[in-house]
């Protein structure tokens, strides 16, 4: 069974699974309001909260030809990529500020670095863990100097084949790091229900090996509930002070109500989800009192024979097993017995 540590949370095949709240763009360049959603966060019950450490040029180039045009059939379209990110990113002077107001509130904080300056920016910082955006996995020497540097990685799969999640799972294992955790991820900005294939996740650990998760971006929460229901161990979900506050993200993320209850229900289905048990409890063993069982249906003498007419299957459960029914037919009374006496092997002639 693996076991990957990050901050003082274990993820296991066995725990709870890791709630992370993706701030993401939705401070919309304010640290008071980073600050908020990180208090928020923690109160609605996330595991951890997670920045994004780019700039607009890390990430892209300020050109605004057809190349980098978003056309794509996003929420986005219309402007530049490097317009995008310059309104999106998260200025890296409020870092440590916000690692601190984290560490404050005990919750765990650690962020997506999007090139290598961003990866020693972060390092410097004593992050406990990092993630591999969806349109990074392919930037595979990016990936194998996140993984040197010996935490765990975090990697979503949106836009990745098969192959491709490969290299980035190998590109780890170079690095001599296994603590790899794979996130089903789809792509959208809000994805689709008929999208999502949640099916993905238990095979994604069968695969490759590793603990799956979900990175979500349906509206919502019935697909992170549902995750976490046939297997994912980590769950990111963006989240929201208000969704009318406006910002690159907030139409497919949730607010504090929403994500708490989205915690609220992944923590109830969990206790639902429980373990493989057949063992009765208590009360069930209790109810079975109500369950079928073999009486005497009508008055009978001693010798007479047993029929379907004078023993039944009915409730409740006093009397020997129906499944005796058969084998008992045609064999006779001991003694005289009362309508409504529960049927024992003792009362029956061999």
């Amino acid at each position: 069974m693996k076991n990957i540590k990050i901050g003082d949370r274990i993820i296991s095949d066995e725990s709870k699974a890791f709630i992370i709240a993706e701030i993401s763009a939705n401070h919309n360049h304010d640290i008071e309001v980073a600050k908020k959603m990180i208090r928020e966060a923690k109160r609605a019950g996330a595991d951890a909260v997670k920045l994004q450490t780019y700039t607009a040029d890390t990430i892209t180039l300020d050109c605004d030809n057809e190349y980098f045009q978003i056309k794509q059939g996003t929420i986005w379209d219309g402007t530049t990529l490097y317009k995008l990110y310059k309104e999106a990113y998260t200025p890296w002077e409020w870092h440590k500020e916000l690692m601190d107001v984290a560490k404050h509130e005990d919750i765990i904080c650690f962020s997506s670095p999007f090139d290598k300056t961003a990866v020693d920016f972060l390092e410097s910082l004593d992050v406990p863990a990092y993630k591999v955006a969806s349109f990074e996995i392919t930037d595979i020497p990016l990936i194998e100097y996140i993984a040197e540097k010996g935490k765990p990685v975090i990697i979503s799969t949106g836009i990745a084949t098969i192959q491709e999640i490969q290299d980035a799972v190998e590109a780890c294992n170079r690095a001599h790091n296994e603590q790899v955790i794979l996130l089903k991820c789809t792509s959208a900005y809000p994805a689709k229900l008929e999208e999502m294939n949640l099916k993905t996740i238990p095979n994604i650990a069968d695969t490759f090996n590793v603990i799956s998760g979900l990175s979500d971006h349906t509206l919502g929460i019935t697909v992170p509930v549902g995750a976490v229901a046939i297997g994912a161990k980590v769950i990111e979900k963006h989240f929201i002070l208000d969704r009318n506050m406006g910002g690159p993200d907030s139409a497919f993320s949730l607010n504090i109500e929403e994500f708490s209850e989205m915690v609220r229900s992944i923590r109830d289905i969990e206790k639902a989800l429980g373990k493989v048990n057949y063992k009765l409890s208590d009360k069930a063993l209790k109810n079975r009192e109500f369950s079928r069982s073999l009486f005497i249906c009508e008055n009978v003498k001693a010798g007479e024979k047993i029929t379907e007419k004078n023993v039944r299957s009915v409730r409740p459960g006093y009397g020997i097993s129906p499944k005796y029914l058969p084998q008992i037919l045609g064999k006779s009374f001991k003694e005289s017995y009362e309508k409504g006496t529960p049927l024992d092997f003792q009362y029956i002639n061999d």
